[in-house]
């Protein structure tokens, strides 16, 4: 992988650490985070340790102090190592994010440093059982009880959700108002197996991949969270609160994606090499060279509009519309070139045992999850 323009020194270096990190402490923990469904609570604490974790959160509250490059060469390690359990872009790269931006500057200091230890995991509720993509119609509510809120409602698909000890709610707090009744509340729901009166965890749901990544159910029945944990401190702010920050989360989505893309590119041309067919190495094929040329120019593209993206949002000009194109362009092209990488692999491409076929099963759900790529093309439609 050739350097990338907003890849300094300090981003490259803490590239390294996070490659040596997740090969030799969390790649090795892979099957039991699998067979748990979960990765266990040290490692994040290891991850923690050592500034993996909120490496764009000022280091006055316990982050890093980088940027979004800094996130970006923690995520593309990660992937790249194959070491998928914990789900540090929806921690580090949305949750920390929403914290920073929206909370006050005593929750900030009382949450963030937690999250930057590992200590306190992140998550975000959004998706329902009833509604995926279309966040203003939420059926989860909040309702005033004095300087409390009372929330009511179900959650799925939700990313740490099992082990989260902080959930950001997306909630109604005026049911009359669609998108204007949407609010975010913060919700301190304890470490795995502490009982808090209102809140459940549900199953730890069963994936086509991503087996060792957390998602859940998570089930709120009259919780009661403090009015103060309500972001922004105004009723009705949630939909806008999305909306400025999804961007930079369809970025990260593209991020992976973009990762995920090159990773199947190299593990492929590595195996054609080796692996012999009709007494020569595959490579030595023209259709296989051909198949590569082909993997490797669209990586190429993809990489050159993904690091445009990624310098336009360093410089705060990152528009939404450009990020639903780099969410729906660079995860379409990440399926179609993993897939063509699988068929190169031929039998082993479909043994979990290579990381091809491990590629297949964990990023087919990048096209959907961060807002359905159909509804990518919606908003970018929107703007024409």
């Amino acid at each position: 992988m050739s350097r990338s323009s907003w890849a300094g020194d300090d981003v490259e270096a803490l590239r390294e650490l996070a490659a040596s990190f997740f090969t030799n402490e969390a790649l090795p923990r892979e099957e039991e985070f699998a067979a748990q469904g979960f990765p266990s609570k040290d490692m994040w604490q290891a991850a923690g340790k050592i500034g993996l974790l909120c490496a764009s959160v000022p280091e006055e509250y316990g982050g890093g102090g980088g940027t979004f490059a800094h996130e970006v060469a923690i995520i593309e390690a990660q992937i790249r190592t194959g070491a998928g359990a914990m789900a540090i872009i929806v921690h580090a790269g949305i949750v920390a994010h929403y914290v920073n931006a929206y909370a006050t500057e005593e929750q900030k200091r009382r949450w963030l440093p937690r999250m930057a230890a590992g200590d306190l995991v992140g998550a975000v509720a959004m998706t329902e059982p009833g509604t995926g993509s279309d966040l203003q119609n939420v059926a989860t509510k909040a309702v005033r009880d004095g300087d409390e809120y009372v929330i009511s409602g179900a959650k799925t698909f939700i990313t740490n959700g099992h082990t989260a000890g902080l959930v950001v709610i997306v909630a109604k707090t005026d049911t009359a108002q669609g998108a204007h009744g949407v609010s975010l509340l913060v919700a301190e729901v304890g470490d795995l197996g502490q009982e808090v009166p209102g809140f459940q965890r549900g199953r730890v749901l069963k994936k086509v991949g991503q087996h060792s990544t957390d998602t859940a159910e998570l089930f709120f029945d009259g919780l009661r969270v403090p009015a103060e944990n309500l972001l922004g401190g105004v009723e009705g702010q949630g939909f806008i609160q999305l909306m400025v920050q999804l961007p930079q989360e369809r970025l990260l989505v593209a991020a992976a994606g973009m990762a995920m893309l090159e990773a199947a590119v190299d593990h492929t041309v590595a195996y054609t090499k080796q692996r012999e067919a009709f007494g020569k190495p595959l490579f030595k094929l023209q259709n296989t060279r051909f198949e590569l040329a082909e993997c490797a120019t669209i990586a190429r593209v993809a990489r050159v509009f993904f690091d445009d993206c990624v310098e336009k949002h360093l410089a705060g000009g990152l528009d939404a519309t450009t990020a639903s194109m780099a969410k729906y362009w660079i995860t379409d092209r990440q399926t179609e070139v993993i897939d063509r990488c699988v068929q190169l692999h031929g039998g082993y491409g479909y043994m979990l045992e290579y990381p091809i076929a491990r590629l297949f099963a964990d990023g087919r759900v990048q096209r959907i999850y961060g807002g359905a790529n159909e509804i990518m093309k919606e908003l970018i439609s929107r703007s024409l």
